[in-house]
């Protein structure tokens, strides 16, 4: 059974925002998806950039780790194929191949996992004019639980779930593209040894 979560709420956007994100999440998850996972998670937020720009920044896999919490790294295989290497919810490391399965200059980009992925996935991320407000941007994946309801439960501990993840990772998006950098409230390593003294 799919689930499509709430991609905002009142706090997060102005009400036209909201809608226009809604909007963009249900069409979203009525379109054609290669199914590779028995949950779905759609995510939307507006970014004051032209979609071209988003786009493009997108489509270069290799900007995308430190967008993306949980990726380890993204090796670019070809201009179809990636390798993923990504923080698994017990702290390990899972790894997998995706093929770009549909690409749309400036609206589109869709993947699948392909054979032997240690979590089969599939998604795509949309990027849908929002007039004068810039870019409402859209990510929907579709993924198997690992380790089953188990999994559920220490992703939650770990804050990796996947609905969570996708909607901090896009924040981190809108605050790169927005302002040229991520905020964050994490220390470094390097200052907790300093704080240690």
């Amino acid at each position: 059974m799919a689930e499509t979560m709430n991609p905002v709420s009142q706090d997060d956007a102005p009400l036209s925002t909201a809608n226009d994100e809604r909007r963009a999440i249900d069409a979203a998850t009525d379109g054609p998806l290669v199914q590779r996972g028995d949950k779905l998670v759609a995510r939307a937020v507006t970014i004051n950039r032209p979609r071209a720009e988003l786009y493009a920044f997108w489509r270069d896999f290799s900007n995308l780790p430190p967008i993306l919490d949980n990726v380890v790294r993204i090796e670019v295989l070809d201009r179809e194929r990636s390798h993923w290497v990504v923080k698994s919810p017990g702290g390990g490391i899972v790894e997998w191949d995706s093929r770009i399965t549909e690409d749309r200059d400036g609206e589109l980009i869709a993947w699948a996992s392909e054979e032997g992925a240690d979590i089969p996935n599939s998604g795509r991320i949309e990027f849908r004019d929002a007039g004068s407000r810039g870019t409402v941007v859209v990510a929907t994946i579709n993924y198997d639980q690992p380790f089953g309801t188990l999994g559920r439960v220490i992703s939650r501990i770990f804050q990796r779930e996947p609905k969570m993840q996708a909607q901090r990772d896009l924040r981190r998006f809108k605050q790169l593209m927005e302002t040229g950098e991520i905020a964050t409230s994490s220390w470094t390593k390097q200052q907790r040894e300093e704080e240690r003294g």
